[in-house]
């Protein structure tokens, strides 16, 4: 996005689509179908997790700044009651992630390697107190970014407790089972973003996924999601009663699911690959073009060189023909010369 765009998208932003008497450029409001509710509010999945491993590709209703800014202000006087879509959409999409955070759990639990209850809650200790070194050492990282040094290094210091007490409960995890099967992975799912974590991954790979922008993605979803919910009973009944003084008709809303919303980031993955695929075709294509010219050309080069080899060889023939030409002639006339002598001198 250029420079432009940037500061045009800054004052969508800022005064919405009514700046400096423009119209929307969707010929939309704020308020139509079409608009992503979820996106007013601020917590639609395909914005969140847009760029990670579980991106779902650009969200079906209209994502544009300047309508949230007309939506921003025009909330101030008028109760929409976004709030409950937004939570309706929110509620498809996590419960279909947990239902695959339990099917992954279930694929473990079949898979791996039946360990005894005492055995399973040492392991259960070495990933808590993982999870949480990789957490606070996310966090320090992030407020050491921020400029908040003390705050960081206060972090740094728990970060350290944790770790002796990870390396405490390795030793026990280690000393209750078999050398060949300790080193084997016991994986567990994240419960936040159903990834899998390793009992053996190291803090830095921890800090990665729980400071990445997928983790901290759900987590931003789940938290919206947590906080709509307090209310959503309540504001269901106001809205109900605001539509019955209206006298419009009540009517919940339907939202795309998460299985919907996996199947189109399937397909978003599906294209982005396509065209990579196309990208390499046509470049490998660009380059059989090129290597064909090429030929083309070294061949003309070599006929061009064999014609010029070729009249070289015939100018050189001709000429040699020529001095053969002339030295005949000249012994036509020598011969000539001295026959007419030897008659002379006869007479």
């Amino acid at each position: 996005m250029s420079a432009h765009e940037q500061m045009r998208a800054m004052l969508d932003q800022l005064m919405g689509t009514a700046r400096n008497g423009e119209t929307d450029k969707h010929g939309t409001k704020f308020y139509d179908d079409a608009v992503c509710k979820s996106f007013l509010l601020q917590c639609c999945p395909h914005e969140i997790l847009s760029s990670t491993r579980m991106d779902l590709g650009e969200c079906p209703k209209i994502h544009d700044l300047a309508l949230r800014a007309d939506y921003e202000l025009a909330s101030k006087t008028k109760d929409y009651f976004y709030d409950i879509d937004a939570t309706e959409h929110l509620e498809a999409f996590i419960a279909d992630c947990d239902r695959r955070t339990a099917a992954a759990k279930q694929r473990l639990a079949e898979t791996q390697e039946e360990l005894s209850a005492e055995v399973t809650e040492k392991a259960n200790a070495v990933h808590e107190l993982a999870e949480q070194i990789g957490q606070k050492l996310a966090r320090a990282e992030a407020l050491g970014e921020e400029g908040m040094v003390e705050e960081s290094f206060k972090l740094m210091g728990e970060v350290e407790e944790l770790r002796k007490k990870k390396m405490v409960a390795e030793q026990d995890y280690r000393n209750s089972m078999p050398a060949s099967s300790y080193q084997q992975q016991k994986l567990r799912v994240c419960e936040v973003c159903s990834a899998y974590l390793g009992i053996h991954d190291n803090d830095r790979r921890l800090a990665d996924h729980f400071g990445g922008k997928l983790h901290l993605g759900f987590i931003t979803i789940r938290e919206k999601l947590a906080a709509l919910k307090k209310t959503v009973d309540k504001r269901r009944d106001e809205r109900g009663a605001s539509e019955r003084e209206r006298g419009g008709p009540g009517g919940r809303r339907h939202y795309v699911g998460g299985r919907e919303l996996d199947r189109r980031a399937r397909r978003h993955r599906e294209t982005a690959r396509d065209r990579d695929r196309t990208k390499d075709t046509d470049r490998d294509q660009r380059g059989k073009d090129r290597e064909r010219d090429r030929d083309r050309e070294r061949d003309r080069d070599r006929r061009r060189s064999r014609s010029r080899s070729r009249s070289k060889r015939e100018g050189s023939r001709e000429r040699s023909r020529g001095r053969d030409r002339d030295r005949e002639r000249e012994s036509r006339r020598s011969r000539s010369h001295r026959s007419g002598s030897r008659e002379r001198r006869r007479d």
